[in-house]
């Protein structure tokens, strides 16, 4: 029967929680995956939700449970498998049939879908979806990217499966083409910088104050009643505190610091320099995931230049110093992340709702904590206007930044790394200085390039008595 709401394509871990949020939120979903194995096993574990399910053996029979016009979520991995989807989906679809890719999209990849999609006179939408497998089976956050009109087609639903923030359906339309990637791309980009700020200052308790695991997880789980509540901080709290059953040991204490990474951090770093928004906060965290994999070099460095144990002086910081560090390089990421956006927003004629962007932050994804409403707040006031400029997040910035400052100072002179730490207070130092060296810059580039430069006390372009010279 032809009476399911709406599709899911691939059941994998995502997919198949993301089915289950949809059928337990009272809609009929119709359901496919590629081996057809996992239909099967997928129906067992549906359970009492089975009668809600619909599943298509083969991809006709999945297109005929669907009631038309047909609305069909893709939740395959990223990249040529998406197109190779939508190749075998599109000829047995109606013009009026709409495609939604809900994977880990690059943007660029999403606009040139949804072109492709308009071209033919075909619905099609990119959303991402934040919050882990927990978030897809009970409720993530949702960008969506599209059709105004496409979105509107399966808001109901997407808002029904959304995480919910005090009963505010935490998923929302963020512009055409590929808008909804592009804010998935950046929260990623932040969630990477949020997890390194958090990463260091563990790093530092650990091998500068001696603190173990535990009282790692202790400090941690104290912070979450604070300024610095969030879901990353409750969880970083939490591993702290486990234990490994087959050795006893902390679980934090068996695991070999290697980081993975799924690019779209990456993706972040390189969008902010072709828009000539700086992230350095994210840059700093994506490079330290980098040499963190460098291993064999990193031991080899270590053994080189014998790096012994790198503790900290009696007093020289303690855990309050952390906490006002993290506080303040946490505000400062975000002001770069939204900027971001700001950026990206007029550069590609989005009009993303910056207020809305930090509201549907604020549950179900990764980086929700309790500043996103603070932000959300500020954005609503001055949605042009750097976070850290705003009078909530100034006082907050002007009451922490001594502690930065400490702790970056401190860390670097014990040899104990905190570049996304360190990064975030040479932004703020960058930012509040009213003449930076890049005069010196200028004279450079117009030394050796005749590039020109702006004079303090005169209108134009100026160049140096220098200009021809070096030529002779």
């Amino acid at each position: 029967m032809a009476d399911a709401d709406i599709g899911v394509v691939g059941l994998g871990t995502m997919g198949a929680m993301l089915a289950l949020n949809i059928a337990d939120n009272g809609f009929r979903v119709g359901v496919y995956n590629r081996t057809s194995s996992r239909i099967k096993s997928f129906m067992d574990e549906a359970g009492e939700l089975s009668d809600r399910v619909h599943p298509g053996v083969t991809l006709e029979d999945f297109v005929q449970t669907l009631k038309s016009p047909r609305n069909i979520i893709l939740m395959v991995p990223a990249g040529p498998i998406v197109d190779a989807q939508i190749a075998a989906l599109r000829p047995l679809l109606d013009d009026d049939d709409m495609i939604i890719d809900a994977g880990n999209a690059n943007f660029h990849d999403t606009n040139r879908r949804a072109k492709a999609a308009v071209d033919a006179g075909h619905p099609y939408l990119g959303i991402g979806v934040s919050g882990g497998a927990e978030g897809a089976r009970f409720g993530p956050s949702i960008m969506g990217g599209g059709p105004k009109d496409c979105w509107d087609r399966v808001a109901h639903i997407l808002e029904a499966i959304s995480a919910k923030y005090e009963g505010q359906p935490c998923a929302t339309w963020m512009g055409e083409g590929g808008a909804g990637h592009f804010v998935k791309t950046v929260h990623n980009g932040i969630e990477y910088a949020d997890m390194q700020l958090i990463a260091e200052s563990y790093g530092i308790m650990r091998d500068g104050l001696g603190m173990s695991a535990g009282d790692c997880g202790t400090v941690f789980e104290r912070w979450n009643a604070g300024a610095l509540q969030s879901y990353l901080i409750e969880i970083s709290g939490e591993v702290a505190r486990a234990f490994d059953p087959d050795t006893g040991n902390p679980v934090l204490d068996i695991i070999l610091d290697r980081a993975g990474q799924k690019g779209t951090g990456r993706w972040t770093v390189i969008e902010s320099q072709m828009l000539g928004a700086p992230v350095p906060v994210i840059e700093a965290a994506v490079g330290a995931r980098n040499i963190s994999a460098m291993r064999d070099l990193r031991l080899a460095g270590a053994k080189l230049y014998g790096a012994g144990e790198r503790r900290l002086e009696a007093d020289a910081l303690g855990v309050d110093d952390l906490e006002q560090a993290l506080i303040a390089g946490k505000i400062l990421c975000y002001a770069q992340g939204f900027d971001l956006l700001g950026k990206a927003s007029g550069e590609y004629g989005w009009a993303l709702p910056m207020p809305e962007i930090a509201e549907v932050w604020r549950a179900g994804c990764i980086i929700r904590s309790s500043m996103l409403n603070d932000m959300a707040a500020a954005l609503r006031d001055a949605s042009g206007r750097n976070l850290a400029m705003a009078p909530h997040f100034k006082a907050l910035i002007a009451a922490n930044i001594y502690g930065l400052r400490k702790v970056s100072v401190t860390a670097q002179m014990a040899g104990l790394p905190v570049p996304a730490l360190s990064s975030a207070l040479a932004y703020f130092d960058t930012l509040t200085k009213t003449r930076t060296s890049a005069n010196m810059l200028q004279a450079q580039r117009d030394y050796f390039g005749a590039h020109g430069f702006e004079r303090v006390d005169k209108e134009g372009e100026h160049h140096g008595p220098w200009l021809g010279q070096h030529l002779r």
